[in-house]
């Protein structure tokens, strides 16, 4: 039977869409396969529509992995919230003669690939390949989603540059980073650039948290920071808070308008804005005054041209997902993990809970964030244990020391157990051994 391979690209942009067409295309044409690139996502297909495709040839493709975006476009559009869009999008495969699919996408992408290899029954087959700056596909700890690392790369630049403003100027910067459900950019931009603090919604462990948490720990890291003679300061911020706020302290939601996935347009939600407002009230009641400058990063970040790393990492996953489809593998995410391919089958990318495929979360209990937290200027439990540094704290804010620890000792409640690094444990620790045990010892002062 001829085959024919169409591409899609579904979601939000990433660095690297471009490396896993061309390379995909590339792989086809040398075994001579036609290769079409299906434009705009699912939006033109699930509609009926096949006048949206753009055939690829190897001339056309073979230097666009040095370039961001997306050569075949991209959109949000859900086949999977109506039976008929999901209809027409397979129909309109078949009546293009597509044999093989690959999708590049994140987690809503993946789930729409899923439901449609199980509607095709065998006429398709159907690789999916992860993509999202964000990086929270369900991939082992150690692999990153393709766009990661160079966004995280651009985005260190920019905290980097704000730094050195914030510093000048004698200011806050609240950057607020992309991540919808989890902080995996934000931790890895902060910590990489040794931000002040970093706040992601995985270190609150309630399924719903009142803003008033997050303002005091930002407002408390202000306050340190000041007890230290420093004025300024940087703040990262995943986007992702906003989902963990307390609806009785964001009743704006209900009016932010939703994607084809149903989830909110976190963008139009302000929580830079927000946070800066409350946490300027909050110090100004302890008599205190700071300029705090709000700053959103993430489009700049998207469609960024990839760093070497995720052009080599997206050539690879693109040449897996069409040889594996050429060699009669379907109905799997592509990866590579240690250097070689790893075939994840879709069935096991559901969480059998809600049916919808696995997020991955920032581990909290593990030593990488661990050692995270410990570069923060943030308050700490050893902070209202020391009578000293409580003494200096309160006095910053003009407070008794005992007024201090009613206003701000809870936020230390779910602070994580202190770091032990033992001598001569196995490489690989496990997460209790790796995140429990005495108190690490820690510089009273930061350079950050």
């Amino acid at each position: 039977m001829q085959h024919k391979l169409a591409i899609l690209v579904g979601g939000g942009p990433a660095p690297g869409i471009n490396s896993v067409i061309g390379a995909a295309t590339i792989r086809a044409k040398l075994q001579d396969i036609e290769v079409l690139g299906i434009r705009d996502g699912f939006e033109w297909i699930m509609k009926g529509d096949i006048d949206h495709v753009l055939p690829l040839r190897i001339e056309d493709v073979s230097r666009i992995h040095f370039r961001g975006g997306s050569y075949i476009g991209i959109s949000r559009a859900n086949p999977t919230a109506h039976a008929e869009h999901m209809e027409n999008a397979l129909l309109s495969l078949l009546r293009l003669g597509v044999t093989q699919l690959i999708t590049i996408g994140g987690d809503d992408t993946a789930f729409s690939a899923m439901k449609l290899e199980e509607k095709a029954a065998g006429r398709l087959q159907v690789v999916h390949v992860p993509k999202t700056i964000d990086n929270d596909l369900d991939l082992p700890p150690h692999v990153d989603t393709f766009g990661f690392q160079t966004a995280r790369h651009l985005g260190v630049d920019i905290v980097k540059n704000l730094m050195v403003d914030a510093k000048t100027t004698s200011r806050w910067y609240y950057v607020i980073a992309m991540g919808r459900k989890a902080g995996h950019l934000a931790l890895g931009i902060g910590k990489a650039a040794g931000a002040t603090i970093t706040l992601i919604p995985e270190e609150f462990s309630h399924q719903k948290v009142r803003l008033k948490p997050f303002v005091d720990t930002l407002a408390g890291s202000v306050i340190k920071r000041m007890s230290y003679g420093r004025r300024d300061g940087v703040a990262i911020i995943a986007e992702g808070l906003v989902l963990k706020l307390d609806p009785q302290d964001l009743t704006l939601l209900d009016s932010v308008e939703r994607d084809a996935h149903g989830h909110l347009r976190l963008d139009e939600v302000n929580i830079g804005e927000l946070l800066k407002d409350h946490v300027r009230e909050r110090l100004k009641a302890l008599g205190m005054k700071t300029t705090i400058v709000a700053k959103n990063i993430g489009y700049e970040l998207r469609c960024a041209d990839p760093i070497p790393f995720d052009m080599e990492y997206t050539r690879d996953l693109g040449y897996c997902a069409a040889k594996h489809l050429f060699s009669g593998g379907n109905a799997v995410m592509v990866s590579i993990e240690g250097g070689h391919f790893v075939p994840v089958p879709f069935r096991k990318l559901l969480d059998p809970e809600t049916g919808r495929t696995k997020v991955r979360m920032v581990d909290v209990h593990s030593t990488r964030y661990a050692i995270a937290r410990r570069y923060m200027i943030r308050l700490r439990r050893d902070d209202f244990q020391d009578p000293h540094e409580l003494a200096k704290l309160a006095a910053t804010c003009k407070l008794a020391p005992e007024e201090f620890r009613r206003e701000f000792e809870y936020l230390v409640e779910d602070e994580p157990p202190a770091l032990v690094l033992e001598e001569g444990q196995d490489a690989e620790p496990s997460r209790t051994a790796s995140a429990s045990g005495g108190r690490a010892r820690r510089p009273r002062r930061s350079a950050r």
